[in-house]
């Protein structure tokens, strides 16, 4: 059970989320509501690589390739005529869940740095696999003239009201992760974590509890990627390389390993510190890089624990 002040972290920022599109425009913000946007999209796919890492003691550096796969299968969807956004995030499940399950089934067979090397190699795979396809822009990408619609309306478009249907899409992983996190299989997630033998000692299947958290995380950065096309408008093969992947690894250390509420700290950190530090430096990168440094050094157990220090995180992975 999370404590009372996590809880209250909980509330606000899910409350900030709901009260911002209402009040920023009145003080001339709508840029920061599209901020916000960019940033919960980011949340979603960060909280499924966070059941991977903080849970499971699995790091990806791949993980964003789940992200351009449910991107793509929505962007090819459209293009072949789908328009209904279920359809086309029924599309993105299945191939994102088939591929995360054959891929899986192989990078689980090692661990450590070799599961990270061959997570590497399926991310960079899929890159390469983007770029070929020269019928949807190859390595330009693919600007979409049609989005996905709800039932007919544009409730899932920029026009309409993509913002709250993200917020809510947010707020069901959220919700959803944290209720796996707590029950049975997140705790044999989290056993087989700290000590793979004792559960297979005591009849838990590692292996499969294992693979189908990794499906469960690729199927939830598939969404992701469905709404981030329904956002830019837009796809790209450099959705899914290894730069993409280290930062989203980046936002679920800086929030706080298998915390409740680290990986959506995560992603507003980087999200706002590359968008105030890019208006004062051109090249950023430079105060950036050491910034997360000092960070990972000296905010040990990332935001979440700063904000409660009392709040359970991964101890290691």
């Amino acid at each position: 059970m999370p404590s009372i002040r996590t809880q209250i972290v909980s509330a606000v920022l899910f409350g900030v989320l709901l009260a911002a599109p209402f009040l920023l425009p009145v003080v001339g913000g709508e840029y920061l509501t599209t901020l916000l946007l960019k940033a919960m999209l980011l949340a979603i796919a960060a909280i499924s690589l966070d059941l991977l890492v903080g849970q499971g003691g699995m790091v990806s550096l791949g993980h964003a390739a789940f992200v351009a796969l449910g991107a793509y299968a929505a962007a090819i969807g459209l293009e072949s005529g789908i328009e209904d956004i279920l359809l086309l995030l029924a599309v993105a499940l299945t191939v994102s869940g088939l591929f995360a399950l054959v891929t899986g089934a192989l990078a689980l067979r090692t661990s450590g740095v070799y599961f990270l090397m061959i997570t590497l190699a399926f991310g960079q795979m899929t890159y390469f696999t983007l770029t070929s396809l020269a019928a949807y822009g190859g390595d330009d990408g693919l600007t979409l003239w049609s989005l996905g619609t709800l039932f007919g309306s544009d409730l899932v478009q920029n026009g309409g009201q993509l913002y709250f249907v993200v917020l809510g899409t947010l707020f069901l992983v959220w919700w959803g992760v944290n209720r796996l996190v707590g029950s049975r299989f997140g705790r044999v997630l989290r056993g087989a974590r700290d000590n793979p033998e004792r559960a297979e000692v005591m009849g838990y299947s590692v292996f499969r509890f294992r693979l189908t958290a990794y499906v469960i995380a690729g199927m939830i950065a598939a969404t992701a990627g469905v709404l981030m096309t329904q956002h830019a408008e837009f796809v790209s093969p450099a959705l899914s390389t290894w730069q993409r992947s280290g930062d989203l690894l980046v936002m679920i250390v800086l929030g706080g390993l298998g915390t409740r509420n680290g990986a959506i700290l995560g992603a507003f950190f980087v999200v706002i510190m590359e968008e105030v530090l890019g208006s004062i430096l051109h090249e950023w990168r430079l105060i950036y890089g050491p910034l997360l440094v000092l960070l990972v050094l000296y905010a040990k157990g990332g935001l979440s624990k700063l904000l409660d220090p009392r709040e359970p995180g991964a101890h290691h992975t």
